[in-house]
């Protein structure tokens, strides 16, 4: 079995929507895949839906946006849980309210300089969708100024930019909890993908664990080598669950659907600590 647990539709940061990311799927040759747009479970229904017209296990997941107390970004993995489980979905909701003012600043800021308005941002996110930077690259990208996100990402949109806002989100710890709470299997998502920015010492990972977190997304592009085996090595000392993903949004990166993939076995124990959801086959 081919399987992929870390994927992007256009309900966040990705540029297919949750169908067409099952498509894309099929078309790989995966036998199971998880959506897990930003704090959002939107596109759920529709995946499922899809999944199961094109012969493909869905896994129900999210990726939930956190920051440490030094002002480091960790993004946990949910799979699994209950949607509509209160506690979480009102950290969720903060979060993404929290977001769109951010978005909204940035946009100001930015227009200050660039040819840029909040409707030309609007005008690339999809119904309902969570508006965030990469919305803001492709407004930046059809005004001319960048020639992709990626140039976005590295020069206006740096978190070094003065265009930069920082918004609100839950301690990785306390999202743990949550996820728990609401019958998740949390995983933490590619944690020493040191370029995309400071990464968290141990003292991060000791808090996770003790909240109750269950994995490590180690087989992750963005994750270096000697990474990869401290992440195997804390894994086996904890009893946590290994996990490898694409984290594929379509044409917004360059990641390719299934270029890492986790084993059988784990998805099976992911499915056997689940309480809050289930796969759709």
């Amino acid at each position: 079995m081919r399987i992929d647990l870390h994927t992007h539709s256009n309900v966040s940061d990705g540029t297919q929507s949750p169908a067409e990311v099952i498509v894309s799927a099929v078309a790989a040759g995966l036998d199971a895949v998880a959506l897990t747009d930003h704090d959002s479970t939107d596109g759920w229904e529709s995946a499922a839906a899809a999944a199961q017209d094109n012969g493909i296990a869905f896994v129900p997941g999210m990726e939930i946006s956190c920051r440490t107390k030094e002002g480091i970004s960790v993004h946990l993995l949910s799979y699994l849980h209950d949607p509509a489980h209160p506690g979480l979905l009102e950290e969720i909701t903060k979060s993404k309210d929290a977001r769109l003012t951010r978005a909204e600043h940035m946009v100001s800021l930015l227009s200050e300089d660039y040819p840029l308005t909040w409707d030309d941002v609007i005008h690339h996110v999809a119904p309902g969708a969570t508006v965030g930077r990469p919305h803001i690259a492709d407004a930046l990208v059809a005004a001319g100024v960048v020639a992709d996100r990626t140039e976005a990402f590295t020069s206006i949109l740096t978190s070094h930019s003065r265009y930069f806002v920082q918004h609100y989100a839950p301690h990785p710890a306390l999202a743990v909890e949550l996820v728990r709470a609401a019958g998740g299997v949390p995983v933490f998502a590619h944690p020493v993908a040191s370029s995309r920015g400071r990464i968290v010492g141990e003292g991060v990972y000791q808090e996770m664990i003790d909240a109750g977190l269950l994995g490590v997304e180690v087989d992750h592009r963005d994750n270096p080598e000697e990474g990869r085996t401290f992440l195997r090595e804390l894994a086996a000392t904890h009893g946590l669950l290994v996990t490898g993903s694409s984290d594929y949004h379509g044409a917004g990166k360059p990641n390719l659907i299934g270029e890492n993939t986790t084993r059988p076995e784990v998805l099976a124990r992911i499915e056997e600590l689940a309480t809050g959801s289930r796969v759709i086959r």
